[in-house]
């Protein structure tokens, strides 16, 4: 009876794996617990049991396996990996809503030894956030082993996370911020390969332990302050086709009453991730990728106690068009690889504008385009803030459309009647000007006529 007692209980540890903060169940992988489904991107979809490496194991390529009736929000994820030298996205899904939105860790064995090597990033509306978030807090160097089991172990505690590759006692990477609602979700593994390369990679033992409060052992610091000068508050518009800017250099009021805005507060790093409200559309077309619906503005207005010009700094993914009250003032491109081939697309504090503020109200429309299936979002942040402030509010129309070939005259603080619709060369002499005005409030006047004669 001893014998049976003895040969039981060590039947439950061989099944039963301590994780060193409870007990986790190995789930088998042919187990009907799993749910199988390729990526739509992949061209090829492989899942099968089969042994490797002295295990039972999982091959899988270009797809996810998903636990069917699991929910995880908190606790201890662990499972073996055998990584080939392929490129490859490798890795973890948790807190899943559904395939299209989750918190994600991926290990990229063609970035062996590099900074780019292990990645948190979450995924909204289908679309991963590779650029958005990267830094410290989401990837790290990483140096990995191939065609051997590595162990891999995340502890997942509310808004932090921690990553451990085979050493078990000091965490790869710490995470700061995980961007989803700490909420249930499913959880489960992925592999995509580049094509044409279709061998799969291979994981084994994988299992979970959910708990409330896991320990971390990295101390979770306060947020580090935003930099002076960040716009926190933004309008996001609905999304559209990019084309249907192209050639379009002056906005108008009908731009505003016709589309439809979503006040947003910039994160705690400045960012506006714009994936988090709107899906881009992709499809292949031809063997590449092609985006709908793939733009938004992100706008706000400048508030500003006189004439004056202030530098903006920005940064975005992939592509943008900037319009200062109404005019198109510059575009560009941060997409992967746009600046030379080492360049990521990530989104950092990269470009400069000079904004020729007015006083009082200035309008400012960045419309931020995702091109690269890697992230869509902008940051700005103003270097001096003396004399101005930010605000949403709806500060009336854009542009007056009712003028036509008009411009509004201001008296100026030294009294001087300005009229910036009219400019004379300084070497013609004295102007007498002829001017038809029409009053429509105290200090602005509606020219209805303008001539002029010089001597």
């Amino acid at each position: 009876m001893k014998k049976i007692i003895k040969h039981c209980l060590m039947s439950v540890f061989i099944l039963i794996g301590f994780t060193g903060y409870g007990y986790s169940e190995i789930i088998p992988f042919d187990s009907d617990r799993w749910d199988f489904s390729p990526d739509a991107l992949q061209l090829s979809f492989v899942n099968k049991v089969e042994d490797y490496l002295g295990q039972q194991s999982l091959a899988l390529n270009g797809g996810f396996a998903v636990l069917k009736d699991e929910l995880f929000t908190n606790g201890i994820i662990e499972y073996d990996v055998a990584l080939s030298q392929a490129p490859g996205y490798i890795g973890a899904m948790w807190r899943m809503q559904d395939l299209k939105n989750m918190e994600l860790f991926l290990m990229r064995p063609h970035n062996s030894g590099t900074d780019f090597a292990s990645h948190f990033y979450p995924i909204f509306n289908n679309l991963p956030c590779v650029q958005t978030y990267y830094g410290d807090g989401y990837n790290a160097k990483t140096a990995f082993s191939f065609d051997v089991w590595t162990h891999v172990k995340i502890i997942v505690s509310g808004k932090n996370a921690e990553l451990y590759i085979d050493n078990m006692d000091e965490p790869v990477l710490f995470v700061r911020s995980l961007q989803h609602d700490v909420q249930p979700g499913k959880l489960g593994l992925q592999a995509n390969l580049n094509m044409p390369d279709t061998s799969p990679t291979h994981f084994a033992n994988f299992s979970f332990v959910a708990m409330d409060n896991p320990p971390l052992q990295t101390t979770i610091e306060p947020d580090e302050a935003v930099p002076p000068g960040t716009i926190m508050s933004w309008l996001v518009s609905d999304a559209f086709d990019q084309e249907l800017l192209d050639g379009k250099v002056k906005l108008t009021e009908n731009d505003r009453k016709n589309t439809t805005w979503t006040e947003f507060t910039s994160e705690n790093t400045g960012m506006v991730n714009v994936a988090k409200l709107h899906e881009a559309v992709l499809s292949i077309v031809n063997f590449g990728l092609k985006f709908t619906n793939n733009t938004a503005f992100v706008r706000t207005t400048i508030v500003s106690d006189k004439e004056q010009i202030k530098k903006l700094t920005f940064g975005f993914s992939d592509q943008i068009k900037v319009y200062f009250n109404g005019q198109l003032l510059t575009s560009g491109s941060d997409a992967y690889g746009s600046r030379d081939y080492r360049f990521l697309g990530i989104v950092g504090y990269w470009d400069d504008v000079y904004l020729p503020l007015k006083k009082g109200n200035n309008e400012l429309w960045m419309a931020v385009s995702v091109t690269d299936f890697a992230g869509w979002g902008l940051k700005a942040k103003f270097e001096d803030m003396t004399g101005i402030t930010i605000t949403t509010q709806d500060q009336g129309d854009l542009v007056d459309d009712s003028i036509d070939n008009e411009c509004m005259a201001t008296y100026s603080e030294d009294g001087e009647l300005y009229i910036p619709c009219v400019s004379v060369r300084k070497d013609t002499g004295d102007v007498i000007y002829t001017l038809g005005m029409e009053h429509e409030e105290l200090t602005k006047f509606k020219l209805k006529s303008v001539g002029f004669r010089s001597p």
